[in-house]
This record gives C-alpha cells, structure tokens and sequence, in this order.
C-alpha cells in the first residue's frame, strides 16, 4: 500500500494490540494506519492462546463464528504433570461466556482475521515492512512517526500515535517514558517436535525437579516451551546438544525418541523473559498499550488477552475525541487508570507464582522427587476451586466489552 501522509491515529505494531485497537478504531470511523515492520506475521515462536474474554470481545464485533472457522484446539481443562503425577488446574467450562475453552490458534492466523476484518472499513490502513525508527516532535507534541520502509525513510503525521510496538518498544524508548522492571527468575527456549500416535492427547505442562516443559499442540506438531533459569541458555549450550536431548527426556519422556530432532542450535529460539510497566503510558499526543506498556511473564499465557484488553479499552475511551478532534491528557490518562489495575494484579500473580513456585522447581536438585504442592492436591479434592484460576486466566482481572461505535461508512 500507498504509506498516506497523515492520519488520525497512527499505530506502531502489528500485534494483537495494535491490530484490535486499529480494527476497532476503523470500525468506528477513525482513519488509523498501523505499521507493521515485518513483511508477515509468521513467526512460529509467538503466543497462541486465544482466551473467553478475547473470543468475547470477537462475538461482541460480530466476527466469532468466522473466527472460529480458523484452524484451532480447544482446551476446556488445563491439566498439567508435576513429577509424574497428572493434575487438573483449571476448568474454563463454568465460566459465563459464548466460549468457555482457551483456544490454540497460531498467531498469524489470529492477526491475519483482524487484518482481514480491518480491511472492510474505509479508513484503515496495514503498512507492512515499514518499520518505525522515530517519533516526529511539534514542540514537545508526539506529531506522528518517522518510519523506513522499502522506499527509504519517510514521515508519517498522526493527531494520536500509538506504540503497540512490544517489550522491546522503539517508540517508548524514543518517548523517554520510564520503565519499572519487575524481574523473572526464567528464560524460555522455544522449539518444534513432531507429532506420533501415542502422544498424549491434549497440550500439557510437566514439571519434574530442576526443569518445566510445556507441550502445545499445534495439529501435525508440538511447540514446546522449554524454562530454564534466568540466563542460563550460554550454559545449556555450552553441555552440548546430546545433554539437551538427555534433559528434554527426563521432563517429556513421551518425546524422547524426538528429542533428536533439535540437530542445531538455530532450531532453539530463546524468549528473554521481561516482566515490566511504565510508569506513565502516555505523553501529549502519545500512549503505549500492550507489552509497549507492560511485558507480562509468560505464566498462563495471558499476555496476547491483556493487549487486547487494552485495545479494547481505549477504542471506548479515545473513539469519539479522535472523531472530535479534541483527545486530551486527561482522555490519555484515562486509558492508563482503566487498564493499570488489572496490569498490577495480573503481574502481582505472576510475580508470586514465579518466585514461590517456578524458580523453587528450577533450583530443584534431580535427585529429589518434586511433590504436588497442597495447594494443587486442593484443587484435586475439590474440583469446584479450579474455576479461580480459570476465571484469572480465561477473563482476567478485568474484562473489557466493546463500547466503541460502529460507523455506517
């Protein structure tokens, strides 16, 4: 596409976020452009839960039945295996929603629907392969983005800009917002294994004294997390290879015979895991949503739902100033006051669980079988209390409904 001199809203990032917040901002008559660096969405190692509130917000636009004609598992139990012994952790199926399973659905698929949906209203525009480098100042105003793309670098000028542009946000940085980090005890290697016929049926997570595994099935072939200690990739390298296979077996043994199949490094993808938020999501003519704002640790996978929260949550807040031409700091800091809250709990959570629960694994020795925790036996002698932690993973700590109005144009 034709990159256009000047819109309404700018919006760097072609993530969840940036693509809701643009759907749902054309679909309210808002001339927006989001600007997406790569020249597709295929990479492989990227989150691939869709949860209920998610799917809740695509039945309020209209769209879930053909979302759902995408290709996707649905998970309606979260079970998982701490030191052999098979638990259930969550039942989505007694929440109160259209759709009480968490979906597994590559993420391009995901952010193609919402390109796709874009596209049928007249004010949006996907420019892909155009990377933002900067942002455009007026006296101190965030005026727009200075952007590279393949006919060099050019300027786009926005009454709003948007960053959505991730944990590594360019456009944050740019901006000088502050970032306070949280810490994680954990790195994540993502990798591919191939399928076979007794595998277990269903994704799973494993922990066993020392590592945590997690297997997400993605039809012909397993996306497995692998967590290991903050940092410690040089030193999983350094044991070689043959030693990777050998702990890949010991916590999956039903993909010991596949293990193998990592020939090279390259097939490893590491995750730096960050857990952060600024502590100010705004400045005049600028407000950074999604991990731009706040990285989550990956624990439930919520990431992807939070970003869409926050889209969400500001389509209804800044719709109707962005038609009026009159969003203020106070419409910006609005935005922020919605969606801190449930950033803070959701963080709170992760932060506990991985500080009492996932670095006590990691620093395990093997020789100590790892004992279900009472917490989870609780949930097993009660199978009522696994709707709590379905209800923080499946909704969130607050859900938001589409409030955003829908143009006849």
């Amino acid at each position: 596409m034709t990159l256009p001199a000047r819109v309404t809203c700018a919006i760097a990032g072609g993530g969840p976020a940036g693509m809701m917040l643009g759907l749902l901002l054309a679909r309210a008559g808002v001339e927006v452009c989001v600007l997406e660096k790569h020249a597709d969405f295929l990479r492989d190692f990227r989150g691939d839960t869709v949860h209920p509130s998610t799917m809740e917000v695509m039945h309020e636009l209209g769209v879930l039945d053909a979302f759902l004609e995408r290709p996707h598992q649905r998970v309606h139990e979260l079970r998982g295996a701490i030191g052999g012994e098979e638990v259930a952790i969550a039942d989505f199926s007694h929440l109160p929603v259209r759709c009480p399973f968490v979906a597994f659905m590559p993420q391009w698929d995901f952010l193609d629907f919402l390109a796709d949906e874009g596209r049928r209203h007249a004010g949006f525009h996907l420019a892909m392969e155009t990377e933002v480098v900067d942002l455009l100042d007026d006296d101190g105003r965030v005026a727009g983005f200075r952007v590279r793309d393949a006919s060099g670098a050019r300027e786009l000028r926005a009454d709003l800009s948007i960053g959505a542009d991730g944990r590594g946000s360019t456009v944050r940085e740019r901006a000088g917002l502050p970032v306070r980090e949280l810490g994680a005890p954990m790195d994540v290697l993502w990798m591919r294994l191939s399928k076979a016929g007794g595998d277990p049926g269903r994704t799973l997570g494993r922990a066993v004294a020392g590592r945590l595994f997690v297997m997400l099935d993605r039809g012909d072939y397993w996306q497995c997390a692998f967590v290991i200690g903050k940092g410690a990739f040089d030193e999983v390298r350094a044991r070689g290879l043959d030693a990777f296979h050998r702990e890949i077996a010991r916590a999956a043994p039903a993909l010991a015979d596949r293990a193998a199949e990592i020939d090279d490094w390259d097939k490893v993808k590491l995750l730096t895991v960050k857990v952060n938020r600024l502590r100010r999501w705004w400045r005049e003519g600028l407000l950074c949503i999604g991990d731009a704002a706040h990285a989550m640790s990956p624990i439930g996978g919520v990431g992807i739902n939070l970003a869409v929260q926050d889209a969400v949550a500001a389509a209804n807040i800044l719709a109707a100033p962005l038609l009026s031409g009159t969003v203020t700091h106070d419409d910006l800091d609005r935005v922020q006051r919605r969606r801190e809250w449930p950033t803070r709990v959701t963080q709170a959570v992760q932060l506990f669980l991985q500080n009492w629960v996932i670095s006590r694994v990691l620093e395990q020795s093997p020789d100590n079988p790892l004992g279900v925790p009472l917490a989870v036996k609780a949930l097993q002698r009660w199978p009522a209390l696994r709707r709590i932690p379905a209800r923080f993973i499946g909704l969130g700590a607050r859900p938001e409904h589409v409030g955003s109005p829908r143009s006849d144009g």
